[in-house]
């Protein structure tokens, strides 16, 4: 018998179990992706229908999804450092590398290299990552789950806003206008702004209101997976490949590691905090680094071959950092 066998065997052996459970949870997202693709080739769905889709995703349906989270999240009341600081250096580091080996390595546009590094900082962490951490953690892991979302979409949004707007603008004094400008007129900025003032205000949206907002909210996950497979017979391309994988391998391996270097062996923080923020740094690169890609018009292909390679690779790094954790 070869060493691989006997390596093959011990993975099956280890890993079967969550193998079962992590596959039902992917096996839906991957398949509404598989589910635009093959609309796309059999020719249901055009171009320029998945055009006005991307832009009601970008205008309408994350805006309100982002406003909902916001309005309704638990923000904490004392800063964890060190909690925060696991997923924050991780990610500044990756979103760093990623930006200048697409740019230096591989030879990409500016705008290129600016969505590589978006789509290897921003983490699926809503559509994956809170169900695999509340089955691994359960209800232990909900307010670190809670502080994390508190502050990771607006810090996200707002940094990947200011790359993209930046790569667009002049040179020169226009530059700041040009950079304030897109801000205060960006959809999700706008979301940001009015879900963080109603938290202050205590307001939450009610009747009516409420019910409109999560109808629209409930759109924005299911239809960018589908926005996003229609964008991998458009936009996908063999040669985006390379870059994707690079993009993978921070995303998938390089980001959970910095963070439970910091959570275990520099704060020692307990399990639930550890595993919460090391999960949260291994889920695939977000859908929302493919709907800033198609809005703006650079490293689309990038995006969404980031996104759809880094979620089915996502079912085995995912088992395998829940082992590292001493889960399953």
């Amino acid at each position: 018998m070869t060493k691989k066998w006997f390596i093959a065997r011990f993975l099956f052996r280890e890993l079967r179990i969550p193998m079962v459970e992590l596959l039902s949870l992917v096996a839906p997202v991957f398949g509404l992706v598989a589910l635009g693709y093959a609309a796309a080739l059999a020719g249901l769905i055009g171009e320029r229908a998945g055009e006005g889709l991307t832009s009601y995703l970008f205008v309408i349906g994350a805006p309100a999804l982002m406003f909902k989270l916001l309005t309704a999240a638990v923000f904490p009341g004392v800063f964890p450092w060190g909690y925060w600081i696991a997923y924050y250096a991780g990610m500044a580091i990756v979103w760093g590398l990623a930006t200048v080996l697409a740019a230096g390595l591989f030879r990409r546009s500016h705008g290129d290299a600016v969505i590589a590094g978006l789509a290897t900082g921003q983490a699926n962490t809503v559509l994956i990552g809170i169900p695999i951490i509340l089955k691994a953690y359960g209800e232990e892991a909900a307010f670190p789950i809670a502080m994390l979302l508190a502050v990771n979409l607006p810090i996200t949004m707002t940094l990947a806003t200011l790359m993209l707007e930046g790569s667009r603008a002049a040179t020169g004094g226009t530059l700041f206008v040009k950079l304030g400008r897109g801000l205060i007129t960006h959809p999700l900025i706008i979301a940001m702004a009015a879900g963080v003032a109603f938290q202050a205000a205590g307001i939450r949206p009610a009747g009516v209101a409420a019910s409109m907002l999560d109808m629209v909210a409930g759109t924005t996950i299911p239809l960018s997976l589908i926005a996003l497979g229609l964008s991998l017979k458009t936009y996908g391309r063999r040669e985006d490949v390379p870059v994707a994988l690079m993009i993978c391998a921070l995303r998938l391996i390089v980001h959970p590691a910095i963070a439970y270097v910091v959570a275990h062996h520099v704060f020692a923080l307990p399990p639930a905090w550890t595993g919460t923020v090391v999960l949260f740094a291994a889920m695939p690169a977000g859908i929302n680094a493919y709907l800033f890609a198609a809005r703006y018009g650079q490293g689309v292909g990038i995006a969404s071959t980031a996104v759809a390679l880094s979620t089915l690779l996502a079912v085995v790094s995912s088992i395998l950092w829940l082992r590292v954790l001493g889960i399953g």
